[in-house]
């Protein structure tokens, strides 16, 4: 097990106390990380010290600071669930995030859902401004995800969605002897299938066009209609009356249920 070490004496001022540094692993089978990056990086934040690990074996070890960030090339994607446990037993304070290198080839959110243990996907072509930006979100425990990735859902979404999705041409499934749905608009009943498929709000605003706001009172008229407490009732309720609400008609899209971050 091999790890390359890349130190920098920006910022190490004769005040600050080594024991208080903390340590951004960068994780490449490649040297895909610039050293004009690591340069800024301990420039901007002085306690921080990056290294470099050439494989996700060489990440579930024992460092000299503690990680509090790990940023893991997306060419590593398969093999992260393997060393989940052991990043997380080594770095249980460092969020895991993808590197994205290639912005026209957008990393899969289906990818990143069932992956619990990623928090956020970095692209490295923002500029460098907004780029530290990130890193300091990321670093106070926040998550990013680039628009680019919605985007892609929402059009495979749409190109996947059969004609009879479209209200204007094909009826909405009989409602006969539903009367938990009996009062939701069509686009209440749209978006109450999405949540019930595990569609996080930032997903299902992304595919229908709409704002996470919108989506959110949308719900929350949902929730009120059905009586239920939350959106885990809600959605319980859907999947209760399943076959009442689709009248033996296929669902839109595939119910196939997508894991949603927490």
């Amino acid at each position: 097990m091999s790890r390359v070490n890349v130190r920098s004496t920006v910022g190490s001022g004769a005040g600050e106390s080594w024991a208080a540094r903390r340590i951004i692993l960068t994780v490449s089978s490649t040297d895909s990380f610039p050293e004009c990056l690591v340069y800024a990086i301990e420039r901007e934040f002085p306690s921080i010290v990056v290294e470099q690990a050439a494989g996700i074996e060489a990440a579930c070890a024992t460092f000299e600071h503690p990680v509090c960030l790990i940023l893991v090339d997306t060419e590593l994607l398969h093999k992260i669930d393997a060393y989940a446990a052991e990043l997380m037993r080594y770095h249980p304070a460092a969020p895991i995030v993808l590197v994205q290198h290639d912005s026209r080839a957008p990393v899969s959110i289906h990818d990143v859902l069932d992956l619990k243990i990623v928090r956020s996907v970095l692209p490295m072509d923002l500029k460098l401004d907004v780029w530290l930006s990130v890193i300091r979100l990321m670093l106070r425990g926040g998550e990013y995800f680039p628009l680019a990735m919605f985007q892609s859902y929402a059009r495979n979404l749409s190109q996947k969605a059969p004609d009879h999705s479209a209200p204007a041409e094909h009826p909405m499934p009989d409602r006969s002897g539903f009367e938990e749905m009996g009062e939701l608009t069509d686009r209440e009943f749209q978006i109450l299938e999405m949540v019930a498929r595990g569609l996080q709000n930032k997903i299902i605003a992304a595919a229908l066009h709409l704002s996470e706001h919108t989506v959110k009172i949308h719900l929350h008229n949902i929730i009120t209609k059905l009586g239920a407490h939350n959106r885990t009732e809600a959605a319980a309720v859907f999947h209760a009356r399943r076959d009442t609400f689709y009248g033996g008609m296929e669902p839109s899209c595939s119910p196939q249920p997508i894991q949603s971050s927490p």
